[in-house]
């Protein structure tokens, strides 16, 4: 197992840097945030695009650049430092992954390249309500080619052209793919947390749609396709966590109290140093899911368990101490903690929450344990 990223794959993270920095300030993020009705930032969408970004897995035949996971996951770490206010994970990590796992020939043809190209924005859509991610209780019904039900709250559900859902099926759930823009279907904005990030209730009434994969097994496959999003979402807020500690830092260097740098001061210096650990705990988990990704590891479901608690706990952790260390003008809206604090709140509630993780984590292991094999078989 080799954890270190090649040069042609640091080039690519550089490559994202330089962009995002360019093109994505944190201004950006707020133009949107303030927005009444933009749902996400069409330039920067266009961009990431052009980049390459939305087709990284996506095999050149359909469009896409015919990278690998390693690079998608450097890529996704440098939107969350920046904040970006587009629908990355929804449409790459959740969509478009679904389609490359278990879509027809069709399907692929289809999709894939309007995904990559960025003329469509995908997403997936489970919850039925707040916290509820079982795959099992959903009551969007599918049958006869058609949709019936409600889901709420659907990730960026205003930007995105094109639906993974999770519904009933004859045979327990399955996943089934849908136009949006078809017949039967009614969206509402929700009022996000993050703005920047927009929320959607997505009615179908008797909406076309088509199978994605096979008619039973539904659940495994949902739950293996939420591993493989967590470890792109991980990184995402690995990205955001990291860039909240390095503000913060400027700040605290540049804030004096009592004729010195607060960050002087050691009650702020075990702080910055328990956040530290923290991001370094998630960034080695994060390292190992991504191998574990890249590789198709059997070690994937696992893995990604523990980046996703240790992340979520890592940006949110971040944000949080960037409020305070700020102190009093940390709690204004004319200074960003509070976009990085939306963001990270947004992002931990996307997929179930770093609990739930926790839960699944040591349902697994009991799970791993009971059938008699070792956490390090391979």
């Amino acid at each position: 197992m080799n954890l270190e990223f090649s040069e042609d794959q640091q080039f690519v993270q550089q490559t994202a840097r330089d962009f995002l920095t360019k093109h994505a300030g944190l201004d950006i993020c707020r133009g949107v945030l303030e927005s009444a009705d933009a749902a996400l930032d069409p330039a920067l969408w266009k961009g990431a695009a052009e980049m390459g970004w939305l087709g990284a897995v996506i095999p050149e035949e359909h469009g896409g650049a015919g990278l690998g996971y390693l690079e998608l996951v450097l890529i996704a770490e440098e939107i969350g430092r920046s904040l970006a206010p587009i629908p990355f994970s929804s449409s790459v990590a959740l969509c478009t992954e679904a389609i490359l796992a278990y879509g027809s020939d069709a399907q692929k043809q289809q999709w894939l390249p309007r995904l990559a190209a960025g003329d469509a924005i995908g997403t997936f859509a489970l919850a039925e309500g707040p916290g509820e991610t079982d795959a099992d209780s959903v009551t969007v019904r599918f049958a006869d080619g058609k949709l019936r039900g409600t889901k709420l709250p659907v990730l960026d559900g205003e930007a995105v052209g094109v639906a993974v859902v999770v519904a009933q099926g004859e045979r327990g759930p399955v996943l089934a793919l849908v136009d949006l823009g078809a017949a039967g279907v009614t969206r509402t904005r929700i009022t996000s947390f993050d703005p920047s990030r927009s929320l959607a209730k997505i009615e179908f009434e008797d909406t076309p749609a088509e199978r994605l994969g096979a008619a039973d097994g539904g659940a495994e496959r949902v739950a293996a396709l939420l591993d493989r999003a967590a470890v792109v979402i991980g990184f995402e807020q690995l990205g955001g966590a990291t860039r909240a500690m390095e503000l913060t830092r400027e700040f605290a260097l540049g804030r004096y109290a009592f004729g010195r740098p607060i960050a002087s001061f050691q009650a702020i210096k075990h702080r910055f140093a328990d956040l530290y650990a923290k991001i370094e705990i998630a960034r080695s988990n994060g390292y190992y899911a991504a191998w574990a990704l890249s590789s198709g590891s059997d070690e994937l479901p696992l893995a990604a368990c523990s980046f996703r608690a240790a992340a979520s706990d890592a940006f949110e952790t971040a944000a949080q101490e960037m409020i305070q260390i700020y102190g009093g003008v940390g709690f204004t809206w004319e200074y960003d903690c509070h976009l990085f604090y939306r963001r990270a709140r947004w992002l931990a509630a996307s997929i179930g929450s770093a609990s739930a993780w926790r839960d699944m984590l040591v349902t697994r292991l009991v799970a791993r344990q009971g059938d008699g094999s070792s956490p390090h078989d391979d």
